[in-house]
Formats: structure tokens, sequence, C-alpha cells
């Protein structure tokens, strides 16, 4: 693949080193510019069959979050009636309880953390960086918009179809947020996606091409380096090459792991290649990959982040940096499970000097990321993942059949066009 990687110039955490940045073609904040070799690709799209009269739209795939504590109960009933999720026995009913069960609890710790959900401000501000940088990237294809797309909250994916086919876009990129792929969650929101566009767009208007997975793309890796180095700059001297550091991921429920959910092993991928850029950049912390968020009566992946704390702390580590390395955005699981409840663990355990590396949010070098993956993916010709097409070893839901079915054959058509 003919990549092309588009660094917010210099821009780095204080203390860092420049990473990746020696070996991309980068925008420049000074001068306002591409490189030439980025505007020469640019400029050679025609050859690689785009139509200059394509109207493209970049649909923002995620989970969402309740934006008011009111939305907090149909957010959780969402999740526990999806079976991309969780299987229980009688859903709808075992669903609901368990969702009612937890509402009181889930709204009092969004209380903690503002009220509501921030994930909707994080995605709408790296969507607006993002088609900044494509504009410029891809003249051929500007003016780029974005739309959000959650799963269980406003804005749905309903209503960003809805206001694509109202805007008169040709063709979407469907680019997932989870940037290492699991069928409970960008797979869930794909399901959607099918169901969605089949009721709204029977004609078949929009062209639709898919990112489903980008955990290992070089400029995200060097923004999570980013982050983790400047919190292990920050410990003292006596602590600081000694501190474990915890890539903390969200947990899957062991029957989805079993049925060759591939979710695990592109976690694990990310972390080797960030801890392989820490170790260039001189951080040679000990680590471990854990797990967070299991609920409900299933058993889930471990082991959990908040027992790895705890065993550490027992055993005389007095320092810790925390990495959310699945999530981009911040949102409960890092406001509140990860400082608030896990920092109170570390304290209790003896752990005094707790580091939480921050969330991705709108850090310029991470949003240059965003626009090289779509930038890519546009330039390569709207190209399907193989991953995506295979399906899981283990069974497989009717829903997940026809949807890929979908995949396949829209990734066809982009094929044939290109």
């Amino acid at each position: 693949m003919n990549r092309i990687l588009l660094s917010a110039g210099g821009i780095r955490s204080a203390g860092t080193r420049t990473g990746w940045q020696g070996n991309m073609r980068r925008w420049s904040n000074n001068t306002g510019r591409w490189s030439n070799s980025m505007d020469q690709q640019s400029n050679n799209m025609g050859q690689r069959g785009y139509s200059t009269g394509q109207k493209v739209g970049v649909l923002m795939m995620n989970m969402g979050g309740p934006r008011t504590q009111d939305d907090v109960g149909p957010f959780l009933r969402g999740i526990f009636a999806d079976r991309d999720i969780l299987k229980l026995p009688l859903q709808d009913i075992l669903g609901k309880f368990i969702a009612w069960r937890r509402v009181d609890q889930i709204k009092q710790q969004y209380a903690q953390i503002g009220g509501g959900s921030p994930i909707e401000r994080w995605t709408r501000a790296q969507g607006d960086g993002m088609v900044k940088l494509l504009d410029r990237a891809s003249p051929a294809t500007a003016p780029h918009r974005y739309y959000v797309g959650f799963r269980y909250t406003e804005p749905s994916i309903r209503q960003a179809v809805e206001n694509m086919l109202n805007d008169g876009i040709d063709h979407v990129i469907a680019f997932t947020q989870y940037q290492q792929y699991s069928g409970s969650t960008t797979g869930s929101n794909l399901n959607e996606l099918w169901r969605v566009q089949h009721q709204l767009d029977p004609d078949a208007r929009l062209r639709w091409s898919f990112i489903d997975r980008w955990g290992t793309h070089p400029e995200l890796i060097g923004a999570f380096a980013d982050r983790a180095e400047a919190q292990v700059r920050l410990l003292p001297d006596h602590v600081r090459h000694t501190a474990p550091i915890l890539f903390s991921a969200h947990s899957l429920p062991l029957n989805v792991v079993d049925r060759g959910d591939p979710y695990v092993a592109e976690v694990g991928g990310t972390v080797a290649y960030v801890v392989n850029e820490l170790r260039r950049r001189g951080v040679t912390n000990p680590y471990r990959l854990t797990w967070q968020s299991a609920v409900g009566p299933q058993r889930w992946l471990g082991p959990q982040t908040e027992a790895a704390i705890k065993s550490y702390g027992t055993r005389g580590f007095t320092a810790l940096v925390a990495v959310p390395i699945a999530f981009t955005s911040d949102h409960i699981e890092t406001l509140y499970e990860l400082d608030i409840e896990y920092g109170e663990v570390a304290a209790e355990a003896g752990i005094t000097h707790y580091m939480r590396a921050e969330a991705l949010n709108d850090y310029p070098p991470f949003i240059a990321a965003l626009a090289s993956i779509v930038h890519e993916h546009i330039t390569d010709g709207f190209p399907a993942s193989t991953q995506l097409l295979l399906p899981d070893p283990g069974p497989e839901s009717p829903q997940t059949a026809l949807t890929r079915q979908w995949i396949a054959a829209q990734a066809a058509l982009n094929k044939s066009s290109a």
C-alpha cells in the first residue's frame, strides 16, 4: 500500500521525542501547506479510478454515551439488549432487569464526571479536525463531511444515514472509532448499519466502504506512546524506570473470545507496537495488558485492571501508570473507572504515584492519524479488509452473515470501479 502519513508536524508532548515524525510526510503548522509529495499523490488520484464529482462522507461509528442523566436508562437497556455483546437467556427480560439494577449506580458515576458522557463532544472535535486535513490532502473528493453515528444513543446511526441521504452523499466511508475490531463493538455497529441502510436506502443510492480496524497504524502508535511517555517522565526519579505500565482495555465475555473474536489479539498487537516505540525512546518500564469494565453474570476476560492494581500495591510497588489502550476518547471508563474508582483502589493499596495517560481526544497527532487513515483508504481505491470478510471460527449469527455478504458486495463494486 502506498502509505501517506499525515502528521501534525512537530506537535508532541513536552519531554517526548519526535518518534515517527522522521519518516512522515507531514502538514506544517508554520507554512499551512502539505508536502510536495502529498500534493503529487493527490494530483494523481484520477489515475486510480476516482470520480472527482463524488461526494464523500465519513461515518464515525461508536457506542456513544448518555448526554444527560435521563439518557442513562435507555443507553443501558440498549447495551444489555444487544446480543452482539451479551447473549443472555430470556434476553428481553433479563437484559432489562440488569439495566434497571444498574441505572442508579451508573447515574451516580456520570454525575461525578459532569452529568453525562463527553464522547460526542470529542468525536465531533475529531471529525472537525479530520475533514479539514482531508480537504487539503484529497481535493479531488473534497469537501469531505463527517457524520456521527452512535449505536445506543443519539446521534444514532439511523440519523446519520438519513442526513447523508438528504445531503446527497455518494460514497460513505464507515469508519469505526474502535481501533481494534470486535464483533461486539464494530461488528454490532455494522449489523445496525446493515439494518438501517436496507430500510432507508432500498435503492442503494449510497456506495459504502469500510475502515474496520487500525490499531497498529504508525501515527496512532506514536500518539499512544506520547501519552504514555509523558506520564512516565512525570514520575519521581526513584520509581521512574520501575513503575509498571498497565495497558487497560475493555474486557470481553469469554464466550465471545472462545468463538474466535480477534479483539484480544488486536489489542495485544497495539500494545506490542506501543511498547516497541517506547523502548526506542528509552522508556524501559515493565508492562502488562489488563482488562476492565466487566459486568453481568458471565465470565469475562482477565486479569482485571482493578485486581492488578491491588496486586502490585501489595507487592510493594508505589508507582503505576495506567494507559487506556482501547479507548481514544475520554468517557466513563477513563474519567470515572480509571481515574476515580481505580485511583481510590491504588491509594488503598499503597500506590502513592498513580498516573493515568491522557486519552487521545483532540491531540493534534491523533487528529492527523485519523486523516491519514481515511486518506490512505481513498487513495488506495476504497479497499476492503480481508479480515473483515473472514468469519470467526465459532458460531455466527444470521445477521452477521448477512452483514458480511453486504460488505463483500460493496467491496466488489468498489473494486470494479477502481
